[in-house]
């Protein structure tokens, strides 16, 4: 598969979520980013703002199982992961397998749950495998995780841990929609309360399990010159040095950068990376990979506005 058939390719999953979902282009483009790239997606948002339809969209128009759990500060990491309950007609323990047993995982409010159940999810992440009781069983090389969030300034939350954000390729944020798009959404859904199913909106499968495989396994093919390799190390070491962040971003967040970058390429029809692919992608590929430090909060600086200078600060090559 050459970079036209995956433009051409990326370009049916768009017009396809776009039959439900109105208005989330940019989170699109970052889903379709991370799915090529084998990443998992940090997504913080509102209420209400398409997070869990789009989620569903998503995964019907590519031909992956969904699955769905929602987060509560009851859940426990059996709820998430399974657990072997005993027969007594066998006399004999079995697997009962939790949701996580899927292709494309909804983690839906998941800073609403404790930081123990928040790290069931981390060897699937990571791994793309499962251990329960000592038994590893193996998730679909296309396993994927899409989080939500509520804002951090929601109370009821626990913050994910750190090493946990780290597994996130992305964190983006969505916003509420503009005027013109907010008309279109109630003309759209307006009809009745609740939320209809993919299926309801005429979403199709348009990608199949072998297209995509093979969709991602050509963007690993992607060329990253030495110049645009230095570019991504140098943003990085910048988030180190800088004094408004106490914590920078670590090599891993190098490597993701790198990876993100080819497949941004390929979706533009490129099998080269240029370093406009790795601006626009800086931001949600760091912005949950560092922290700013006690003295920026309180002049009122943001994560987002110093990875911003950092990026723009960064001679680019040309």
């Amino acid at each position: 598969m050459n970079v036209n058939d995956i433009k051409a390719l990326a370009d049916r999953i768009r017009n396809e979520v776009r039959k439900a979902v109105v208005g989330q282009d940019t989170t699109v483009d970052v889903l379709l980013t991370a799915i090529f790239s084998s990443g998992h997606v940090l997504l913080e948002g509102p209420p209400g703002t398409a997070k869990t339809l789009l989620a569903q969209c998503f995964a019907r128009s590519i031909s992956l199982d969904f699955g769905r759990i929602q987060f509560t500060p009851d859940l426990m990491p059996g709820d998430v992961l399974g657990t072997n309950l005993f027969n007594f007609q066998t006399n004999q323990f079995s697997l009962t397998k939790g949701p996580i047993f899927t292709d494309l995982l909804l983690a839906d409010e998941i800073n609403r749950t404790p930081p123990k159940t928040q790290a069931a999810l981390l060897e699937a992440m990571q791994e793309r495998k499962v251990t329960i009781d000592g038994d590893t069983y193996p998730l679909n090389d296309r396993f994927t995780v899409i989080a939500t969030q509520n804002p951090i300034e929601q109370q009821g939350t626990y913050p994910l841990p750190e090493a946990q954000l780290d597994r996130f390729l992305f964190k983006h944020t969505l916003d509420y929609p503009s005027r013109e798009e907010e008309l279109a959404i109630v003309s759209k859904h307006g009809t009745r309360t609740g939320m209809k199913t993919a299926a309801a909106f005429g979403i199709e499968p348009v990608v199949s399990a072998e297209e995509l495989s093979e969709a991602v396994n050509s963007v690993a093919e992607a060329r990253l010159q030495d110049d645009i390799i230095a570019y991504i190390v140098d943003i990085i070491r910048a988030t180190r040095t800088t004094p408004a962040l106490e914590t920078g971003a670590s090599p891993r967040a190098a490597a993701a950068l790198a990876t993100a970058a080819r497949a941004r390429a390929a979706l533009d029809g490129r099998d080269f990376v240029i370093p406009d692919d790795v601006k626009l992608l800086a931001l949600p590929a760091l912005r949950h990979r560092v922290l700013l430090s006690p003295a920026a909060e309180i002049e009122g600086k943001t994560t987002d506005e110093t990875l911003s200078a950092i990026i723009e600060q960064t001679a680019a090559p040309r």
